[in-house]
């Protein structure tokens, strides 16, 4: 399940900007949000796993992933959210029913941290 996530991630990334080719450069595009959710005063909270790396957490990390789309501050990364929707579409049916998640509401920069940290965490078991 922590692949879907990490190649969902990365195919949204690369479709929103097909000049993206590598997990550095969607961890810079996330880094961005997150500079742009530091500025953003609306202090919006989201729902987030209290461990990114739990299997089942991962409807959580798509709701969390929805409300982000949904911040006004995040207009200039819609073709990242479009994308990430289409493919969140496609790999819904195939994920198993989740267990409990267990979750904090935070804000929307440890949000994105949380992401961050699982796509690095995945690079280094992959390398």
């Amino acid at each position: 399940m922590k692949t879907h996530l990490y190649l969902l991630l990365l195919a949204a990334g690369i479709s929103a900007a097909p000049q993206m080719s590598s997990m550095a450069e969607l961890l810079t595009l996330l880094q961005q949000m997150g500079e742009v959710m530091t500025k953003d005063i609306q202090n919006l909270r989201i729902e987030t796993p209290n461990n990114i790396d739990d299997v089942n957490c991962i409807s959580t990390v798509f709701e969390g992933t929805e409300q982000l789309k949904n911040s006004p501050a995040m207009k200039k990364f819609s073709a990242f959210f479009q994308n990430f929707e289409r493919l969140k579409q496609w790999l819904m049916p195939s994920l198993a029913k989740e267990g409990k998640c267990d979750t904090e509401r935070r804000s929307t920069t440890i949000f994105i941290k949380k992401l961050m940290t699982f796509i690095r965490k995945a690079l280094n078991t992959r390398v």
